[in-house]
């Protein structure tokens, strides 16, 4: 351990950058559909399977990364999933077919997703090795802001990308930020312990429950497959991940190192609750990047560079916010004023038509700022002191795979609301339920008792 600061920028540098590559990722792409669309000779529609793509290998590789960083070292996990990213990028950007993107796409997923489970293992033992009691506020708050607050910085960022050189760029920009990334980490951060013994495939296969792994990944896979056929459902998909999910439980109980801790989430119902409110708020933040977004640009015709940096004030004020919340630790009070804001904006979405100010679609995107940094800020640190160290590694990948499942039940939303036009009658709909589902969030913040309680004694009190 260096004397002095033990979080450098040297040390957080290379891992804020990586932790920006999946959200940037995720929302980059939908300014590209169309070009794509038209080069590939296929509608928009289908052309939205490159959005599906990188979500469900994302919402798969997120807690697989962190079991892979628990047990073979996170500072490698880190590299291979960053030099996944150069040849997801490379391949998207020389692709010739909706095969090759497709490709392109869950690898970028997949190697993206090792960056966020591998910083908070990485944050996480420093912490410890320098005998810090509490979770280190301003490093974890700028890890989340790199992380989730960056998703509405990908709008502007595609756009301005597709307008100057084509859609290719959107996969390119991919190489020379991996590039740096890889450079800096292999430069910066301290090598791993080597990997004590000699041990056989069955033996490494045991130790990352390979078989919980393959079982969560086609579980997610039914439930994603169910929730993007919605307005029709795919009610063998539903029936599938039922299914497929009781016989991952079954299997998670009697595994000697289980890939989900079923006991875990059974006996400490704070992380489950932390992974239920950020699962329910993301729903309602994606729906306004995506949702109100699509509504912005049938109603005024915008462009979605235009509507882009039309959100860039929220990203920017969501960033403020969480700063000062994670220098604090404080998790009830930002909860509570997450869940809060966002039932004052929902009501303020009721009330936008087509002849509504553009001022007025501003206060409302703010407001939501307030929520996407309150939110997210409160729930990554209730989650860092709701688990114990050799947890942190799947627990965070969890984390955001729940965050991906809120995301995703998003998007059904607005497809289902919007399924024939979009229209102001269908923007009141979806607000609605926006307002329900953080009211929900509210009665759950509320009612928790154990917000802010310390790891060693989360697990035990539900």
């Amino acid at each position: 351990m260096p004397s002095g600061n033990p979080f450098s920028w040297r040390f957080v540098a290379p891992l804020y950058m990586g932790s920006t590559l999946n959200p940037i990722n995720s929302s980059m792409i939908a300014t590209a559909l169309v070009p794509i669309a038209a080069f590939t000779h296929i509608s928009v529609a289908q052309a939205t399977i490159l959005v599906t793509a990188l979500y469900l290998a994302s919402s798969i590789a997120q807690p697989t990364a962190g079991k892979l960083a628990e047990e073979f070292g996170p500072r490698r996990v880190f590299l291979v999933g960053i030099l996944t990213v150069f040849l997801g990028g490379l391949l998207g950007g020389v692709g010739r077919d909706l095969t090759m993107l497709v490709v392109s796409r869950v690898l970028i997923g997949v190697g993206t997703s090792t960056a966020y489970p591998s910083a908070m293992l990485l944050i996480r033992r420093r912490a410890e090795l320098a005998g810090m009691s509490k979770p280190p506020g301003h490093v974890l708050g700028a890890l989340q802001i790199a992380g989730v607050v960056t998703a509405a910085v990908g709008l502007p960022i595609g756009g301005v990308l597709v307008d100057a050189w084509g859609w290719r760029t959107t996969f390119l920009v991919n190489i020379p930020f991996a590039l740096i990334a890889f450079v800096m980490a292999a430069l910066w951060i301290p090598r791993d312990e080597p990997i004590k013994g000699t041990k056989t495939v069955r033996e490494i296969s045991s130790r990352i429950d390979v078989t919980g792994i393959v079982g969560f990944a086609a579980t997610i896979t039914a439930l994603m497959v169910f929730l993007f056929s919605l307005p029709e459902p795919a009610w063998i998909a539903l029936g599938l991940a039922v299914v497929l999910g009781a016989a991952l439980i079954w299997w998670e109980l009697r595994a000697k190192h289980p890939f989900i801790d079923v006991r875990l989430l059974a006996a400490n119902l704070a992380l489950t609750r932390t992974y239920a409110r950020f699962a329910s708020l993301t729903l309602c933040i994606y729906t306004v990047l995506y949702g109100v977004t699509e509504w912005i640009g049938a109603a005024r015709g915008m462009t979605p560079l235009e509507t882009g940096l039309l959100l860039l004030p929220m990203s920017g004020l969501s960033a403020l916010v969480v700063g000062p919340i994670s220098k604090r630790n404080l998790v009830r009070g930002p909860l509570i004023v997450s869940a809060v804001s966002s039932i004052v904006a929902s009501i303020g979405v009721i009330f936008l038509t087509t002849s509504t100010p553009i001022i007025w679609i501003l206060l409302i995107t703010l407001i939501f700022g307030v929520t996407m940094g309150t939110m997210a800020s409160g729930n990554q640190t209730a989650l860092y002191m709701q688990v114990t160290a050799d947890q942190i590694g799947t627990a965070s990948g969890l984390f955001r795979t729940f965050g991906y499942i809120g995301s995703i039940a998003s998007s059904a939303l607005i497809g289902i609301v919007f399924h024939t036009k979009v229209s102001d009658i269908g923007m009141h709909h979806i607000a609605i339920i926006m307002m329900v589902v953080s009211i929900m969030a509210l009665v759950m913040t509320i009612t928790d008792r154990r917000l802010g309680a310390s790891n060693k004694d989360a697990s035990a009190v539900s």
